[in-house]
C-alpha cells in the first residue's frame, strides 16, 4: 500500500465580513496551499470539500477557476464538522489506490456574513417535530450532550472554562486568530452570561468567514516537496449505532457521555502503530468547550473525567504534558468546521508552528466531530 502525507496548508485571511465570495476565498486557499508544497495547479488532479446547507462551493466549481487541466478525482460531501479528517482520509485512499496524484481538501465559507451556522435550521427529518418546541439550534443539542457528561463525569463549568482560557491563551500569539486581542481569564469568563446551559459565549465557537486547504499526496512524492511531510499514520470515520436522523435528532443515542471517538480510537491507534501514550500533542475538534472534555476522553488522551484538571493543570499548554488546540481552536482562531484544526497540526507536523510550536511534534492526534459521528486521523513524522 502507497504511503501518504500532507504536503501544504493554505490560508486566507479569517474575518467577521469578507465582502468577498466564497469561491474566491477557496481558489485562494488551495492556490496557497499549492504554492506552500511547492507545485503548480497543472499538478492537481483531485479535489475534496464539505459544506453545510450549501454553505460553500462545489469542488468542480473551483477546479474551474483553479485552471486545473484534468480532474480525476472529485468528492464533495454534505457534512459539517465531522467532514475534515474524513475527507483527508478519502483522499489518503484515493492516492494509496492510485486514482489520483495530487488532491486539495478545502473548506471554504462565508461563516459569519452569509449562511451562518449558527443561524441556520436544519429542519432534516426530525425538525417538523422540534421546532414548534423551540428546540431549534445546535448548541441546543450539544448542551444536552455537555451539561450530561458534566453530571456523569464529575466536572464543572471550571473546567470549561479552563478550556476556553487556555485555547484563548494561544490564540493571543495566533495572527491568524480573530480573538487574538480579546484575552479571556476565570473572572471574565464567569461574567458572560448563559447563551444555552452549560454554555457561556466563550464555550462557543467564534463564526468567521474564510477559507483552508491542505493538499495530499503520496509520502515518497511529499519528501521530493518544499517542507517535511506530514505522514497520514491512520484515519477512520465511525458513525455509532443510532447515530441520528439528522443534525438535531439525537434522542434515540444511548450515552451522551461518550461521543464517536470511543468508537474508533482502537482503530486509529492500532493502524497507526501506536498507543495514546506515544502522542506528544493534540488538535482536538471544538465547537464547544465540553466537546474538547469528551473528545480527549474518548481518545483515551486522559482518563475518564480528568480532562478538566488537565487543562487546569496547564497540562495543554506549549510547555505541558500534552500541548492542545495550539492555534486557539475553533472557540478562537475561528469556526470553519475543523479544517484549520487539521491545517494546525501539518503546520506543528512541519515545525512551522512559529511561537506556536511544541516542544515535541512527533505523533499528532487530530478529531473532526462533535457528537454521533466523526473522524479522526494519526500524523507521525517521517522515519
Amino acid at each position: 500500500m502507497i504511503k501518504t502525507a500532507i504536503a501544504g496548508v493554505g490560508y486566507t485571511e479569517f474575518t467577521r465580513k469578507s465582502g468577498r465570495s466564497v469561491l474566491s476565498q477557496a481558489r485562494e486557499a488551495c492556490l496557497n496551499a499549492i504554492e506552500d508544497a511547492g507545485l503548480k495547479p497543472e499538478d492537481i488532479d483531485g479535489i475534496n470539500s464539505f459544506s453545510v446547507s450549501n454553505d460553500s462551493v462545489p469542488c468542480q466549481a473551483v477546479a474551474t477557476v483553479l485552471g486545473i487541466p484534468q480532474l480525476r478525482y472529485s468528492n464533495d460531501l454534505m457534512m459539517g464538522g465531522q467532514a475534515a479528517c474524513n475527507l483527508v482520509l478519502q483522499a489518503s485512499n484515493a492516492v494509496a489506490c492510485g486514482q489520483a496524484k495530487n488532491i486539495l481538501v478545502f473548506r471554504a465559507m462565508n461563516g459569519k456574513s452569509g449562511n451562518a451556522v449558527g443561524t441556520m435550521q436544519f429542519h432534516g427529518m426530525g425538525g417538523q417535530y422540534r421546532y414548534p418546541l423551540g428546540y431549534d439550534a445546535y448548541m441546543m443539542y450539544v448542551g444536552m450532550w455537555g451539561r450530561r457528561f458534566l453530571l456523569e463525569t464529575g466536572q464543572s463549568e471550571a473546567d470549561l472554562a479552563a478550556v476556553a482560557i487556555a485555547q484563548r491563551n494561544y490564540a493571543q500569539r495566533n495572527p491568524r486568530a480573530l480573538l487574538r486581542n480579546k484575552p479571556l481569564d476565570a473572572e471574565m469568563y464567569a461574567a458572560q452570561k448563559y447563551v444555552v446551559d452549560p454554555y457561556r459565549m466563550a464555550d462557543c465557537t467564534v463564526e468567521v468567514d474564510g477559507a483552508c486547504a491542505v493538499l495530499v499526496t503520496s509520502l515518497e512524492h511529499a519528501r521530493d516537496l518544499r517542507h517535511k511531510p506530514a505522514v497520514i499514520a491512520s484515519a477512520a470515520y465511525r458513525a455509532g449505532v443510532r447515530s441520528g436522523l439528522d443534525i438535531g435528532d439525537h434522542l434515540s443515542w444511548d450515552d451522551y457521555t461518550r461521543n464517536y471517538t470511543s468508537w474508533l480510537r482502537d482503530e486509529l491507534y492500532g493502524k497507526a502503530g501506536v498507543t495514546p501514550q506515544d502522542v506528544t500533542f493534540a488538535e482536538i475538534y471544538d465547537c464547544f468547550t465540553t466537546t474538547v472534555l469528551m473528545s480527549m476522553e474518548g481518545m483515551g488522551l486522559c482518563e475518564r473525567g480528568e480532562a478538566g484538571a488537565l487543562h487546569r493543570s496547564g497540562g495543554t499548554a506549549l510547555d505541558g504534558r500534552l500541548p492542545t488546540n495550539t492555534h486557539g481552536g475553533l472557540l478562537s482562531e475561528g469556526y470553519l468546521h475543523g479544517m484549520n484544526t487539521v491545517c494546525e497540526a501539518v503546520l506543528q507536523m512541519q515545525g512551522r508552528g512559529g511561537e506556536l510550536q511544541v516542544p515535541d511534534n512527533r505523533v499528532c492526534a487530530v478529531t473532526s466531530g462533535a457528537l454521533m459521528d466523526g473522524s479522526a486521523m494519526i500524523l507521525t513524522q517521517d522515519q
